[in-house]
């Protein structure tokens, strides 16, 4: 893609449109797994933030990195109940679950975002599965939110705010070529997840840990 004509690439867009349901003040339960506290991720962001912070890019701050999992719901359509049954379940689930490592890197521009790999994806999509199974446990399996099929892991490094030319974003993001970066991934967390001020930010509602 780095040495696509420029009138071919996709241009950038901006990544916060308002989707259906969400609005100013809503809230979604939904599952993440989280890097605060991971040196060599830090090291890698860090790398690719010096490139880019750029106009028409927010830079996703090192607090709210993050590889989104799977949706819940909205915070006043959901039952507290249900909820945490569904912790319950997914707590019981993931005890045979043993904590993993992935690598991030490298960067990928696409047109709302600035995202950063996963490998392997196979343990990923894995707890991903057992999330799933444990709501499918409170709901049934015709009531899970989001499709399986189709997810992608990745880590998001910046999101577009506007409409624009994708080529000073993407000799941005191929510029330097760093490490890539290793993590250990030993819980989930049931986050409450807000996206009012063009960033994903949260407060936590559960965390489990892996292999119990």
């Amino acid at each position: 893609m780095a040495g696509t004509p420029a009138d071919s690439l996709p241009r950038m867009i901006d990544h916060w449109w308002w989707r259906p349901g969400w609005s100013v003040g809503r809230q979604f339960y939904t599952w993440h797994l989280t890097f605060e506290d991971v040196p060599d991720v830090v090291r890698l962001v860090r790398a690719y933030d010096v490139r880019l912070d750029l106009p028409g890019l927010d830079l996703v701050p090192e607090r709210w990195l993050h590889l989104t999992m799977q949706g819940v719901g909205f915070v006043d359509e959901v039952d507290r109940a249900d909820v945490d049954t569904i912790v319950e379940a997914a707590t019981t689930r993931l005890t045979a679950v043993e904590p993993f490592t992935i690598t991030l890197g490298p960067a990928v521009v696409d047109p709302e975002v600035v995202r950063m790999r996963v490998n392997p994806v196979e343990p990923v999509t894995r707890l991903r599965r057992e999330l799933r199974a444990a709501i499918a446990e409170v709901w049934g399996r015709g009531h899970v939110p989001e499709d399986e099929a189709g997810f992608t892991p990745h880590v998001s490094l910046a999101y577009s705010n506007r409409d624009g030319d994708m080529r000073p974003v993407l000799n941005a993001a191929t510029a330097i070529s760093p490490n890539p970066g290793t993590a250990t991934m030993t819980h989930a967390d049931l986050i409450v997840l807000n996206r009012d001020n063009r960033q994903y930010e949260w407060t936590p509602h559960a965390r489990i840990r892996l292999g119990g």
